[in-house]
């Protein structure tokens, strides 16, 4: 009888360790389970970031579960960052509000119900952060632009710009612009009509947003049309992070894991959520300074 229970104790535990062997080959995936990869890297260390720039936004965010590594402890921060990734942090990170509701099922073909994102692809489409392309297609393996990281963020949150920036309205919410952050060029005519509109529905606003980011980043005729107000809100409210130059933007180069960390760390500080980094640290000099805008003299 002994013999038999412990061989039924020993089926049991083989299988629970199996099961567990199961999921770390079958879904090696970032932030599918965010406490489970934290739990892999006591105090969110990851070997791979020690001496990387975005190390400090890397950590911070990890602490909190908003961001995760990979099942061998790694976090590869020099990798690009895919849509449904993104859709994963952003789920992640914030809670806003509902301006859309899916009735049933997955709301893009190339994402199923079964498919490991499809929550976070969801709920990031319901909060208004991330938009399809025509045909009802999500696309969710291809890699996020920076300049479409810094539009998702802008256009969702409640962005305030400091006072250094704007003394006479300091907590001044930007108004809610939707725009589809996957964009390419077969989607121009679409980009362009909406620039269009936007151009003859502003008035010095969209001349100040085209200003501010040609005074300042060097590259800023690289930036989408679509996107020149936004990044000039991203800007002004402190979510920009550069490296290693904070005046080169490199709008259109896939976002990196540890650029999203930034933005992401730095969105949450605009909220009031977290601590900015401290100025002794190395990676705070690549936070573009709403208070510096005014003095650039490129």
């Amino acid at each position: 009888m002994s013999d038999c229970i412990n061989k039924s104790s020993i089926a049991t535990t083989s299988l629970f360790l199996g099961l567990i062997a199961l999921t770390c080959v079958v879904e090696p995936l970032i932030f599918a389970n965010p406490q489970a990869a934290v739990a892999q890297n006591s105090g969110a260390n990851f070997p791979d970031t020690k001496n990387h720039w975005a190390q400090p936004f890397i950590e911070r965010l990890a602490e909190r579960n908003i961001i995760t590594g990979y099942p061998d402890g790694t976090y590869r921060p020099n990798e690009s960052v895919d849509r449904d990734e993104f859709a994963a942090i952003i789920r992640q990170a914030f809670n806003q509000n509902q301006e859309r509701k899916i009735a049933s099922g997955s709301v893009y073909k190339d994402v199923p119900t079964s498919y490991w994102a499809a929550p976070a692809i969801e709920e990031a489409y319901e909060m208004g952060f991330m938009h399809g392309f025509p045909g009802g297609y999500f696309r969710p393996r291809q890699p996020v632009s920076r300049v479409e990281a810094l539009v998702a963020l802008t256009q969702n949150l409640n962005l305030t710009t400091p006072v250094a920036t704007q003394p006479n309205n300091p907590q001044t919410p930007r108004r809610q612009l939707l725009f589809p952050i996957g964009m390419t060029n077969l989607m121009q005519p679409l980009m362009t009509a909406k620039a269009v509109y936007k151009t003859a529905a502003a008035s010095s606003p969209a001349v100040l947003a085209s200003t501010l980011v040609s005074e300042y980043y060097t590259d800023a005729q690289k930036i989408p049309q679509y996107a020149v107000d936004e990044v000039a809100e991203a800007t002004k409210a402190g979510i920009v992070v550069n490296h290693p130059n904070p005046q080169v933007l490199n709008p259109t180069q896939p976002a990196s894991r540890g650029a999203i960390a930034a933005f992401i760390y730095q969105a949450l500080v605009n909220q009031g959520r977290l601590e900015p980094l401290p100025s002794n640290i190395q990676a705070a000099n690549y936070i573009v300074r709403p208070s510096e805008l005014s003095s650039n003299n490129r």
